[in-house]
């Protein structure tokens, strides 16, 4: 599964696309230059099981470790990944 990343402004998201499709997209919003509030996670029915979620939470997590942003879950989901899971807790505000 490729993961892909776009930033227009303050608003961005990490995405699964497939034949122009966007089947996965793990939304945010730019807080300022180091921290970033994820907004919105949605999982096209077609990835469900794949880990998909995990999977574009996973690369938000290195990206943001590698530009010194911190994170602000408000999406239910990734907060609740957050939670289960202290390994990557560093990156958030």
């Amino acid at each position: 599964m490729q993961i892909q990343f776009e930033i227009n402004g303050h608003k961005g998201a990490f995405f699964v696309e497939e034949n122009g499709e966007r089947l996965a997209a793990m939304e945010f919003t730019m807080a300022g230059a180091q921290k970033m509030i994820i907004d919105h996670t949605e999982v096209d029915e077609r990835l469900r099981g794949k880990s998909a979620g995990r999977q574009l939470l996973n690369k938000l997590v290195e990206y943001v470790r590698e530009k010194n942003i911190k994170v602000i879950p408000l999406c239910p989901f990734a907060k609740s990944v957050f939670q289960k899971d202290p390994g990557i807790r560093d990156v958030l505000v």
